[in-house]
């Protein structure tokens, strides 16, 4: 049987900093979360035995890759220990989280720090989107979809989606910002926690709001260009009884500012064809394997009773609706349905949103609390550390005014790609 695996909190930065006008490098960066990590979870730095840092193009964005090197430079006892770069596109945060688990699970270390980074503002919005083709098949796409290739293949699958389900609106998908930006506004650290979106800017098409290309999308439907970093603790149980022993003892190797632990109870991890047209949109059966991997290894059977909150991938808002149906939150193309009842919302913006007098929905799960991608920020190697530690905040009761009441199970589900990775995880506490 694999080694459980527990989540001791972490850190991250706020999505609004611009790192090149700080004069820092993602070396800065790096080092700066992972003390944070290791100090909010109560973690000695001499208790590390391993490292992974998630990061998609740093070498392009920033001309330095070999990550794992900087965590050396934490702590002077991390020099030695293994370390590893992932990279899988947007998931390359979340597959840095998942391998950690599963070296824990395997029984190779007792205590794994996770790092997600990424620098985006260092060149214009152009060279920029051009960077993140390379997570297309690009050789292959770049011809066909030109500059700015991953607004205008959302946009494709937005059409596809539109054409397969006629009755869903542009309306769903400006519901789907409003929701997300209205969420932001809980995020101390959000980049767009003091902008303001309402319905009819998001669903109008102006100079302010253009379409992409010929798509359902436009520019509110679109996620942040992001500069940021988040990291986790991640350790066995064998780890958790060591702390606890040496608290109760009064060891002087106990740890100050112990925090409560939070245990993965189920993982998924998926991969599909890197080119759109070779991907069945927009049903996504991979990812869909993925999703139903993570729900089995957790004994969910019903994700609309069995869950408490959730994160998706919302790079655009077409992903979010599609997200609802993979998960099970919507059969497929009902996932609009739910946004007029409040089912995704915070309790805390339902009323401002739907009026204080709107019925009860169906069910509440928020998704994306904290704002998603496309308001609290998308740095892309950081997304889905990010989306973990805000796990971690809702099960321990931690996550201040994003806080989702009574929450006991939360889902991460985390993709790279046109929806060519997905990594998903359920957390318990």
């Amino acid at each position: 049987m694999p080694e459980p695996v527990f989540l001791l909190g972490g850190a991250r930065t706020d999505f609004k900093r611009n790192f090149k006008k700080e004069g820092k490098v993602l070396r800065d960066v790096i080092v700066e979360i992972g003390r944070d990590a290791l100090q909010a979870a109560g973690v000695q730095a001499s208790d590390v035995q391993a490292g992974l840092v998630g990061n998609f193009a740093g070498g392009q964005y920033t001309k330095q890759q070999h990550f794992g090197a900087f965590l050396c430079e934490i702590d002077e006892s991390l020099r030695g220990i293994p370390t590893i770069h992932t990279e899988a596109a947007c998931a390359s945060g979340s597959l840095a989280v998942l391998t950690g688990a599963q070296w824990i699970m395997a029984g190779l270390y007792d205590c794994v720090l996770v790092v997600g980074a990424e620098q985006q503002k260092t060149m214009s919005p152009l060279d920029g989107s051009d960077v993140l083709g390379a997570a297309a098949d690009y050789h292959a796409e770049k011809p066909i979809y030109g500059d700015y290739m991953f607004p205008k293949l959302f946009g494709a699958i937005a059409e596809q989606y539109f054409k397969r389900y006629p009755n869903t609106t542009e309306a769903a998908l400006a519901r789907v910002a409003v929701k997300n930006y209205a969420h932001a506004k809980l995020n101390p650290l959000a980049q767009m926690r003091d902008a303001s979106l309402d319905f009819k800017t998001a669903s109008t098409e102006s100079q302010a709001n253009w379409r992409i290309a010929t798509s359902p999308l436009k520019l509110y439907d679109c996620s942040q260009i992001t500069d940021g970093a988040a990291a986790v603790m991640l350790c066995s149980e064998r780890y958790l009884e060591k702390r606890h022993s040496a608290a109760s003892s009064g060891s002087q190797h106990s740890t100050r500012n112990a925090q409560p632990a939070v245990r993965l109870l189920g993982w998924g991890h998926s991969t599909d064809c890197l080119a759109l047209e070779k991907k069945d949109v927009p049903a996504f059966p991979q990812a869909r394997k993925a999703v139903q991997a993570a729900l089995d290894r957790a004994g969910i059977r019903d994700p609309k009773t069995e869950l408490h909150g959730i994160d998706v991938h919302d790079c655009f808002s077409i992903s979010e609706l599609i997200a609802y149906e993979t998960i099970g939150l919507a059969a497929p193309g009902e996932g609009a349905s739910l946004l007029p009842t409040g089912a995704t919302m915070h309790p805390g913006v339902r009323g401002l949103l739907l009026g204080e007098q709107a019925p009860a929905p169906p069910f509440s799960i928020p998704v994306n609390a904290g704002g998603g991608l496309m308001a609290d920020g998308h740095p892309v190697g950081a997304t889905g550390v990010r989306q973990v530690l805000d796990a971690y905040k809702q099960l321990t009761g931690n996550a201040g005014a994003m806080q989702i009441e009574g929450a006991k199970r939360f889902l991460t589900y985390n993709v790279g790609g046109s929806i060519t990775t997905a990594v998903v995880m359920v957390w318990e506490h």
